[in-house]
C-alpha cells in the first residue's frame, strides 16, 4: 500500500496551481488539485485577467464605432447603441471556454479535482469537503483576493439592497448598466483597465489615488505620461488624494476625501464606487497554524529559491509568496515548483517578469526602471517616441514610447518600458533579450521588420549609444 495517496497535492486551480498540476502530472507524479470554485483557472480566468480583457476588446470596438474613429477611415455608421447584455454574454462565453478547456486538460493528463475548500490538518495531509487526502509534498497555490478599504463597505450583489454600488473587480466586470459617475479608488492597473472601459461605454470616471503619480511600481516616465493620456481620453485623475469614508443612500454613493498629506475634507458623489487599491494573499482558512507555518510582515509566505517553506514537504507559490502578483509569474513558478518536486531542478528567472496594463494605449515594462537601475550604478538610456514610428502614426496612434536602459559600461540591458497600443506584445522581445543577457547593441542590430511598432524597439537601443535614425 502506497504511504501517501498522492505525490503531489496543489492547493488552489489559479495560474499557478493547475498548471503546476498539470506539469507535476506530466512529469509522473500523481497528482490532484483542490479548488472550491465551480470552475477551474481561479481569479484570473474567472474574474480577473481573461473577463477584463474580453470587457476592454468589446468597449474599444463600440468606442471605435460610437466616437467617429471608423469614420476616419470611411466607414459611416449610423447612431451607434450599446447593448451591454450581448457584450456581457461575449465576456461570459470566453470564460466558459477557457475554463472547460483547463477540466478537460485535467481529465487528459490525468490530475483529480479535489473539489472544495482545502485545508491542512498535517503537513502531508489535506481535507478537503469532510475527507482527508495525504501527499508527500503539498503546494499552496491559493492567489490573492481584493484588498479592502476602511470604511468602504463593498458589496457586488446588485439585487441587495444598496448593492452593486460599491463594488471590487469582480462587481465591476458583471455591472448590469454603464454607471453615469464612476469613481475609482486605486490608480494601479485593475483599476485603470476597468476604469477605461466604463469611460468608453459611456460612464464619467474619475480616478482616486493616493500617491502623487498613477501605476506604483514602473518606470517614473510611464507613470507621468499615464496621467496625461488618461486626462486625455476623458478621464478625471485625482492625484494625492485618499478616501476616507463611504455612505450609500438610494442608488448613489457619497465619499469624503482629502489630501494625502493632510487638509480640508471634500465629497463626491457617484453612482458607482469600484475599490480597487490592491490584492492580498488568501491564506485564511488553510489552517496553517496546524502546521506551525506563519507569515511575513505582508501576510506572505515565505518560500526558499525551491519555494520550499519552512515546514518539510509544503512548499509556495504565486500570489502567496512574495513578488509581483501576476499570472504569468505564478505559471512559471507552478511549472518550476513541480520540477523541482519531480527532478529537483526548476527555473524561474524572477528578474525578468514583465508586466502589462492593458488599456488603451497599453503601458509594459520589465526589468529595472530607470530610477532603480541608477542607484546601482551609471546606466545609458535610449528613448524613442511612438509618433516617429511609423506604423503608428500611419495608424494614428502618437502616444507613447519605448525606453531602453543598459548598463554604462557593459551595455546589458536592465529594463525596458513601454507606451504603445500593442505594448504588451512588444515587451516580449524585451524579456527574451535580457534572459540571454542582451546589450542594447544586440537589440540595435537585430533586423526588425518594417512597418512595425516593434522597431520603436530597435530605435530606441540604438538611441543608448546615439545612433537613432527617425529622431
Amino acid at each position: 500500500m502506497a504511504e501517501y495517496d498522492y505525490d503531489v497535492i496543489f492547493i488552489g486551480a489559479g495560474p499557478g496551481g493547475y498548471v503546476g498540476a498539470i506539469r507535476a502530472a506530466q512529469l509522473g507524479l500523481k497528482t490532484a488539485c483542490v479548488e472550491s470554485r465551480e470552475t477551474l483557472g481561479g481569479t484570473c480566468l474567472n474574474v480577473g485577467c481573461i473577463p477584463s480583457k474580453a470587457l476592454l476588446h468589446g468597449s474599444e470596438k463600440f468606442a471605435e464605432a460610437a466616437d467617429g474613429t471608423l469614420a476616419r477611415y470611411g466607414v459611416e455608421l449610423g447612431k451607434v447603441e450599446l447593448d451591454l447584455a450581448v457584450l456581457q454574454a461575449d465576456k461570459d462565453e470566453a470564460v466558459k471556454g477557457l475554463t472547460g478547456g483547463i477540466e478537460f486538460l485535467f481529465k487528459k493528463n490525468k490530475v483529480d479535482w479535489l473539489k472544495g475548500q482545502g485545508s491542512f490538518k498535517d503537513a502531508h495531509t489535506v481535507e478537503v469537503a469532510g475527507k482527508a487526502y495525504t501527499a508527500k509534498e503539498v503546494v499552496i497555490a491559493t492567489g490573492s483576493s481584493v484588498t479592502p478599504l476602511p470604511g468602504v463597505e463593498v458589496d457586488n450583489d446588485p439585487n441587495n439592497k444598496n448593492g452593486g454600488i460599491i463594488v471590487d473587480s469582480t462587481g465591476a466586470l458583471a455591472l448590469a448598466k454603464v454607471p453615469a459617475h464612476m469613481v475609482v479608488i486605486g490608480g494601479g492597473v485593475i483599476g485603470l483597465e476597468l476604469g477605461s472601459v466604463w469611460r468608453r461605454l459611456g460612464a464619467r470616471v474619475t480616478v482616486v489615488e493616493f500617491l502623487d503619480a498613477l501605476l506604483p511600481g514602473m518606470d517614473m516616465d510611464v507613470r507621468r505620461d499615464a496621467a496625461k493620456i488618461f486626462r486625455k481620453q476623458g478621464m478625471e485623475i485625482r492625484l494625492g488624494t485618499k478616501v476616507t469614508g463611504a455612505s450609500v443612500k438610494g442608488k448613489k454613493a457619497t465619499l469624503t476625501l482629502e489630501p494625502a498629506k493632510g487638509g480640508a475634507a471634500e465629497t463626491l458623489e457617484a453612482d458607482c464606487v469600484l475599490v480597487a487599491i490592491g490584492r492580498r494573499p488568501n491564506v485564511a482558512g488553510l489552517n496553517i497554524e496546524a502546521i506551525g507555518l506563519g507569515l511575513n510582515a505582508r501576510g506572505q509566505i515565505e518560500t526558499g529559491h525551491d519555494f520550499r517553506t519552512t515546514v518539510d514537504g509544503v512548499r509556495a507559490i504565486g500570489d502567496c509568496i512574495p513578488g509581483p502578483m501576476l499570472a504569468h509569474k505564478a505559471e512559471d513558478e507552478g511549472i518550476a515548483v513541480a520540477e523541482y518536486i519531480a527532478t529537483g531542478v526548476g527555473i524561474v528567472n524572477h528578474a525578468v517578469i514583465p508586466g502589462v496594463v492593458y488599456t488603451n494605449p497599453e503601458f509594459a515594462g520589465v526589468g529595472l526602471t530607470e530610477e532603480q537601475a541608477k542607484e546601482r550604478g551609471e546606466i545609458k538610456v535610449g528613448k524613442f517616441p511612438m509618433m516617429a514610428n511609423s506604423r503608428a502614426k500611419t495608424n494614428h496612434e502618437p502616444d507613447g514610447f519605448v525606453k531602453v536602459i543598459a548598463d554604462a559600461k557593459t551595455d546589458k540591458v536592465l529594463g525596458v518600458w513601454a507606451i504603445a497600443t500593442v505594448a504588451g506584445t512588444m515587451i516580449a522581445e524585451a524579456a527574451l533579450a535580457m534572459e540571454f543577457g542582451a546589450t542594447s547593441e544586440d537589440i540595435a542590430y537585430t533586423c526588425h521588420a518594417h512597418p512595425t511598432h516593434s522597431e520603436a524597439m530597435k530605435e530606441a537601443a540604438m538611441g543608448v549609444t546615439g545612433k537613432a535614425i527617425h529622431i
